[in-house]
C-alpha cells in the first residue's frame, strides 16, 4: 500500500475512513517472533541491561553478537541463556574505546552472520566524585571515550552494512535530564548521547535508518555495586516515585519496541523507563 497522499476533501467531521485514499493502515503486525532473520550487535551485552536486551532479542528470534570488555564469565552465561532460545550468539571481548576494535568487531559479525540489522550501543562506565575538582583529566577523557566516542566508532564501522529499516539504539540515562551532582562527567556523556541520537536520526532519516535511545533510571546492574559504597547501594533507587530500583528485564522491552515494526514511525526519540521520574524529554 502506498503512503503517498492524493488531493481529497471530505465535507463533514469526523470524516469517513472508507472514503480515504489511501486507506489508513490499522492491522496489527503478524504474531510470532518479531526479530526473526535479524542480527543484533549489543555492546555491554554480557550483563545488566545488555544481557536482558540480548535475551529479549533472542526470544524474538534475533541472532546475537555481544561486545564486552573482559567479563568472560558473565558473557558466557549470557551466551548459554541466549542459546536456550535456539539462537546463535557470538562473543566479542575487547575495548570499545579503540576504533580499530570496533571495526574488527563489526567485521566479525559480518563474517559470522553476513548482515547487521540492529546496533545497540549500551556499554558505559561511571566514577562518582564529590566535586568537579576531583575529576582528573584522565577520568574525564576515559568516561567520554567509553560512553560517547565508542558510539561514533561503532556506528561508523557498522553504517555501510545497515540497510533501510535498520535500527540504532543508544543507552542514555535519566541523569541527562535531571543531572547528578556526584556523576558530573557521566551525566555529561549521557546528555551528549541524547543530542547525538537526535542529530544522527536527522542525518540518517533519508536512508531509512532509525536512531533512538533509552534513558533508564536507577536499574540494578553490576555497575551499581562497582560504583557506590555498600551504604549507598542499600538505598539505591528508593528516591523514585515507585520507591525501588528497576530490574534489567523491566528496561529490555523498550529496546525490543525500538527494534521492531512497532517503532516504524519513531526516530530521534528517547524512552524513559525510570521508575516514575517526570523529565523534560
Amino acid at each position: 500500500m502506498s503512503d503517498t497522499l492524493v488531493p481529497q476533501h471530505q465535507s463533514h467531521q469526523p470524516g469517513s475512513e472508507a472514503a480515504m485514499d489511501p486507506a489508513p493502515r490499522y492491522a496489527p503486525p503478524p504474531t510470532g517472533p518479531q526479530l526473526a532473520g535479524k542480527v543484533a550487535l549489543i555492546s555491554g551485552g554480557d550483563s545488566g541491561i545488555g544481557r536482558a536486551v540480548a535475551l529479549a532479542y533472542a526470544q524474538q528470534g534475533a541472532r546475537l553478537a555481544l561486545v564486552y570488555l573482559d567479563e568472560h564469565e558473565d558473557a558466557r552465561q549470557t551466551q548459554r541463556l541466549a542459546q536456550q532460545y535456539g539462537t546463535e550468539c557470538l562473543l566479542l571481548p575487547g575495548d570499545i574505546t579503540d576504533p580499530d576494535f570496533c571495526t574488527t568487531a563489526v567485521q566479525a559479525v559480518v563474517e559470522k552472520f553476513g548482515q547487521l540489522d540492529i546496533l545497540v550501543n549500551n556499554a558505559a562506565q561511571q566514577y562518582p566524585q564529590a566535586s568537579i575538582e576531583d575529576i582528573s583529566p584522565q577520568q574525564l577523557e576515559h568516561t567520554f571515550r567509553t560512553n560517547v566516542f565508542s558510539m561514533f566508532y561503532m556506528i561508523r564501522a557498522a553504517l555501510p552494512l545497515l540497510q533501510s529499516g535498520a535500527r540504532i539504539i543508544n543507552t542514555a540515562s535519566v541523569t541527562a535530564y535531571r543531572g547528578s551532582k556526584h556523576l558530573l562527567d557521566y551525566a555529561a556523556t549521557k546528555g551528549a548521547i541524547v543530542a547525538f541520537t537526535r542529530s544522527l536520526a536527522l542525518q540518517l532519516a533519508e536512508r531509512g535508518i532509525h536512531v533512538n535511545a533509552v534513558a533508564p533510571g536507577p536499574i540494578w546492574t553490576p555497575l551499581i555495586p562497582s560504583s557506590f559504597s555498600a551504604e549507598e547501594v542499600a538505598k539505591f533507587g528508593s528516591n523514585v516515585p515507585l520507591g525501588r530500583p528497576g530490574q534489567p528485564d523491566e528496561v529490555a522491552p523498550a529496546y525490543v519496541l525500538l527494534a521492531t515494526q512497532g517503532a516504524s514511525y519513531m526516530t530521534g526519540q528517547v524512552l524513559h523507563p525510570n521508575g516514575g521520574e517526570i523529565v523534560n524529554s
